[in-house]
This record gives structure tokens, C-alpha cells and sequence, in this order.
């Protein structure tokens, strides 16, 4: 058998720090990965698995590999994350977040805590905030989605559930918001249930609390709350193909502006916010980065699939095509502005209070937050977006896309 030495030694390392591997002749670890990474307190490594990658990070409690083969590259691990089978490349999953068999994580998956799927779920550029859960057999790549209080009070998706996010002109302008950011990352909205044998056509929006009814293909958007939302079939038909004609080209490029504007406002939340709560918590600091990573491939990947869609439509939108850079630099320099920081001051101030009065971890913490607090920030985050918005309408006068 070819082993290499230096994975003999690293796996050996691993051992002496507490991991539990049953069989480490069976395991492969990267030349690249840094052990001192790896936490040996409650860490277990079924056979099978494969660990790559300089910035993996594994924390106390994780469990890789119990239903199957696991792969990671380059992925940051919380406490007591499990991975129970499949390949997980350059994503996140913080703590008690978790995913069945025959995973296919891809780059630039956030899940945050307790989010997770069941078996054959596949993921890529998706969002994943606290206890969204998704069922088996779900392709959901290209989502946010929001929702939920607790475990017992998530945001779903059932099983056979289908993300379109590729069109028939071959292009992937296509991210959906389930929820949004300024709302839900205070975590006391209500859960949205996507009903199982079902599909979403992106770039959708939805809202909190609605339920979509299984077997429902949504094509339009429904930003209204608590909504039970029923699609019919489409009718049978035969009609000539015009390609390139985007009948709903305002809509697309609307919430793919939206969605951007909602990255950037998770961005400020990350750093203004999340940030803290990481600095007493095992690797605190390279998850953080992580997390940051990851949003950072999300923007570029939304920038780029909307600077694609201008060019396939140079010819019938020119003032989109022509003035996308003007448009990318209003994604690229949000920052350089003054707008929302009274708002942002101001919910920092009282949740900085409140963190003085209490040593809650990051889910409880927010959880806990006065309401009066909670829809400072959410105003904050809000201007943010509608900033990013309507700058992008300025930029683009002539659509009127906002």
C-alpha cells in the first residue's frame, strides 16, 4: 500500500491529540493541511475519509464521515459540526451545523449554526442561516434563506426540491432571497416551509412566514408574509423560442441587485457584529476569516453572473451593458459612504450595553435582544440595502428598475 509518509505522520499527530480515528490507514490527509487546525477534544474521523487543504480548520466535537466517505478542502469546521458523508469544498459550517450522506457542498456555502440537510443534498453559493434545515434529494444551489427561532422552529425545504438556477440562454443571474438579511439575522421571524416535489425559477424573493405548497414551481415573487402560496401546473403548449428576450429582464436585474445589496449588508453584520462573538470561541479567529472568505466568493459570484447577463443583452438593454462598471463600483465601494452609520452607532451602542450585562453565546445573545434594539438594527441593515439599491437605479435611469 502507498501511504505517505507525511500523512502517516500528521495522522500519528493527530492520535497523540486526542482524535479518534478507528482506522487511520484509511484516511489521507494533504501535505497542505495544518494540524495544529484540528482540535482533538470529542474529534472522530471515520475510515474513508480525506482532509485537504491550508485553511481547513476542524473544531472540538466534529464528526466526519459516519455514514460515509467524507472529503474536505479547504473548509472551516465549528464545534460539533457533522458531515456525515460526501464532498465539502471552501465552505463553512459553524457550530452543530451538520449534513447527511452523499453531500455535494461546493465553494462558497455559509451554514450558520444548527442549519443543516439530510441525505443527496446539494449545495453551491448558498446561505444558510441558523436551523434552516433542508430534506433529501435537494439541489439548492445559489439560495439565501432565512427563517426560524429555534430547532424546533425552522425555516424548511422538503424533500425533491429543485433550485432552478440555470436558464435556457445559459445564464445564472439567478439567486433567490428566502427571507432576507436585515430581518433575519435577528433570528424572530417566522419559519418559511418550501413544500417537498417542488421548485423555485430564480431570481425569486420570498417571504417570512410564507409555506409554499408541495408540489408548487414558484416563478414569481411573493414578498408579502405568512402566505400560503399554491402554483399550479403550467398548461400545455408549443411556442416559438426567442432567445435572449428576458420578458422579465426588469424583475432579474431587480433582485439581482437586491440580492447583492443583501450581501453587502450581512458583510457590515459579519464585521460590526459576529465578529465579536468569535474571539472566545476555539479558532474563533480563522472561522471568522472563513466566514468573511466565503461572503467574499458570494459577491464576486453574483457580480460576475450579472456583469454575463449584460453582455448577453448588450444589444437589446445597452444602457445595462454600457454602464456596468458604473453599476459593479457601486457594489465594490458601498463602504465609502456615510449613510446608515447614525443607525448602526446607535445598535451598537445598546447591544454593546447589553453584552455587559451578559456572557450569552452568539444565538442566545440575539435571540434575547429587546425588540426596540432589534429593529434599530434591522433599520441600519435595511439602509444599507436600499442605499445599494437605489444607487444602482441611478446608475441605470432609464430602466427603472427601482
Amino acid at each position: 500500500m502507498d501511504i505517505k509518509p507525511k500523512s502517516l505522520e500528521k495522522i500519528a499527530k493527530l492520535i497523540e491529540k486526542g482524535v479518534d480515528i478507528p482506522n487511520p490507514m484509511s484516511i489521507d490527509i494533504g501535505d497542505e493541511v495544518d494540524i495544529d487546525n484540528i482540535a482533538g477534544n470529542g474529534v472522530k474521523i471515520y475510515p474513508g475519509c480525506r482532509i485537504y487543504g491550508e485553511k481547513t480548520v476542524i473544531s472540538s466535537g466534529v464528526k466526519i464521515g459516519y455514514e460515509a466517505p467524507v472529503t474536505i478542502d479547504n473548509c472551516q469546521l465549528g464545534a460539533y459540526v457533522e458531515l456525515k458523508g460526501g464532498y465539502f469544498n471552501r465552505s463553512i459550517f459553524l457550530e452543530r451545523s451538520n449534513m447527511g450522506l452523499g453531500a455535494h457542498v461546493r465553494e462558497g456555502c455559509i451554514l450558520e449554526e444548527e442549519a443543516g440537510g439530510a441525505h443527496c443534498v446539494g449545495l453551491k453559493q448558498t446561505i444558510l442561516f441558523p436551523f434552516v434545515i433542508l430534506g433529501s434529494l435537494i439541489n439548492f444551489c445559489d439560495c439565501f434563506m432565512a427563517g426560524g427561532t429555534s430547532r424546533k422552529d425552522h425555516s424548511e425545504v422538503g424533500s425533491s426540491y429543485i433550485h432552478f438556477n440555470f436558464t435556457p440562454d445559459g445564464d445564472k443571474a439567478t439567486a433567490s432571497l428566502i427571507g432576507d438579511v436585515p430581518r433575519g439575522v435577528m433570528l424572530n421571524k417566522p419559519r418559511i416551509f418550501l413544500g417537498g416535489q417542488g421548485g423555485i425559477v430564480g431570481p425569486v424573493r420570498i417571504g417570512f412566514g410564507n409555506v409554499i405548497a408541495a408540489g408548487s414551481i414558484i416563478r414569481k415573487d411573493c414578498t408579502e408574509e405568512n402566505k400560503m402560496i399554491i402554483s399550479k401546473s403550467m398548461p400545455n403548449a408549443v411556442v416559438d423560442i426567442r432567445p435572449g428576450a428576458y420578458p422579465s429582464f426588469k424583475r432579474i436585474l431587480k433582485n439581482n441587485i437586491f440580492y447583492i445589496a443583501n450581501l453587502l449588508a450581512l458583510e457590515e453584520w459579519y464585521v460590526h457584529v459576529r465578529q465579536g462573538f468569535f474571539k472566545n470561541i476555539e479558532f474563533g479567529n480563522l472561522l471568522y476569516e472563513g466566514l468573511l472568505d466565503k461572503l467574499t466568493l458570494a459577491k464576486k459570484e453574483r457580480i460576475k453572473r450579472l456583469k454575463e447577463l449584460a453582455e448577453k443583452t448588450k444589444k437589446t438593454r445597452p444602457e445595462f451593458y454600457d454602464n456596468f462598471d458604473k453599476l459593479e463600483r457601486v457594489f465594490t465601494n458601498y463602504r465609502e459612504t456615510t449613510e446608515g452609520i447614525m443607525e448602526r452607532d446607535t445598535f451598537l451602542e445598546a447591544i454593546e450595553t447589553q453584552r455587559i450585562e451578559s456572557d450569552k453565546p452568539y444565538i442566545e445573545f440575539i435571540k434575547g435582544l429587546p425588540e426596540t434594539v432589534s429593529l434599530v438594527g434591522t433599520r441600519w441593515l435595511d439602509t444599507i440595502a436600499e442605499r445599494t439599491c437605489k444607487r444602482s437605479a441611478n446608475v441605470l435611469p432609464n430602466l427603472k428598475i427601482f
